[in-house]
């Protein structure tokens, strides 16, 4: 059988994207039209302006993709599209010209989940990627600990209880002044401060819990910026931000490599949009040799939104026929299984 030839659509936020994969594995174009421009001034995404773009671009971005890929609509074998999570104004545009693509060409139709999509990045990158593995999904929205038995046997061993990692850099990094999006700020800021210059706590939840919470770290990054401000206490934001930055990312890579260890992982993925940073992947990358596991992230430009991971995705589900019905409908709080 020839490998099969996916249009995959994603627009679960602010980015409007669509991508050509042949196989699961060989990438025709990945276009990606960006809106941060357009949210900068309000300081983060807005959600009614988020989808009015979305309306602007899904056509030319899908018409690009298959101008770069050099194929037609007719030789595409399915049409692979997020519907859940996110912003459901978003995820409503996406899905609208999926299912009416869908209808129009006769073509079977894959319903992909926006998280699962972070994960198949990893398998994109390296489809070889060993199982069972431990995959740390860790983003603006969300941050799980994820069992991968199989391709179709998964499991959530830990969750955060509050704020997600990513949210949380992006709150940080606001309360520091940065620029929106806030998580590469604050990265960019932490390079040039001392990761040990402050004291934030970590927590770690109950003994043997996989669990992460951030808000507590957040909220004491925020009483010592203002403590500072009350007393007139110099701040070096760099190490703000570097001590920051080292909290999180401690307790990240710490309980991943415990979820290894106990459940007997032949390797780690590291994926979603925090993975794109640089001290994040370096500290995960020491960790798991040290512990002689197997270490596998996708290259930054495959771990933040895109629709290549989401067509890696629907390749398998393709294999095994499942397929959406045309009445699919947006879940902005899809959970995953």
């Amino acid at each position: 059988m020839e490998p099969a030839t996916i249009l995959a659509i994603e627009t679960s936020c602010d980015e409007t994207a669509a991508a050509v994969v042949i196989g699961g594995r060989e990438i025709r174009s990945n276009i990606v039209a960006s809106q941060i421009a357009s949210h900068r001034r309000f300081g983060g995404v807005v959600p009614e302006v988020a989808s009015r773009h979305h309306m602007e671009n899904i056509v030319p971005v899908v018409a690009e993709a298959l101008e770069v890929a050099g194929l037609s609509f007719y030789e595409l074998d399915a049409v692979a599209v997020t519907y859940g999570p996110g912003l459901v104004g978003a995820l409503l545009v996406g899905l609208a010209y999926a299912k009416s693509l869908a209808y129009a060409l006769d073509k079977p139709l894959i319903g992909v989940h926006h998280l699962l999509g972070h994960i198949y990045a990893g398998f994109l990158q390296y489809p070889e990627l060993p199982l069972p593995a431990v995959c740390l999904v860790v983003s603006g929205g969300h941050t799980n600990l994820v069992y991968l038995e199989s391709h179709t046997r998964r499991r959530i061993l830990g969750s955060t209880r509050d704020d997600a990692a990513g949210e949380a850099f992006d709150k940080v990094a606001r309360v520091l002044g940065l620029p929106y999006p806030g998580g590469p700020e604050l990265e960019k800021l932490a390079r040039e401060g001392d990761p040990r210059a402050v004291s934030f706590p970590r927590a770690w939840l109950e003994e043997g819990s996989l669990d992460f919470s951030f808000s507590g770290l957040k909220s004491a990054v925020i009483n010592y910026l203002h403590h500072a401000q009350q007393t007139g206490a110099e701040v070096n934001p760099a190490d703000v931000a570097a001590s920051f930055q080292a909290a999180v990312v401690e307790v990240l890579v710490t309980k991943t490599i415990q979820a290894a260890r106990r459940f007997n992982a032949c390797s780690i993925l590291l994926a979603g949009g925090v993975a794109a940073n640089g001290f994040l992947r370096r500290e995960m990358a020491a960790a798991a040799r040290e512990a002689a596991l197997p270490f596998f992230c996708p290259e930054p430009r495959l771990c933040t939104d895109n629709a290549a991971m989401i067509a890696c995705a629907a390749y398998y589900q393709y294999l095994r026929r499942d397929f959406a019905p045309l009445d699919l409908n947006a879940i902005p709080d899809l959970p995953l299984y």
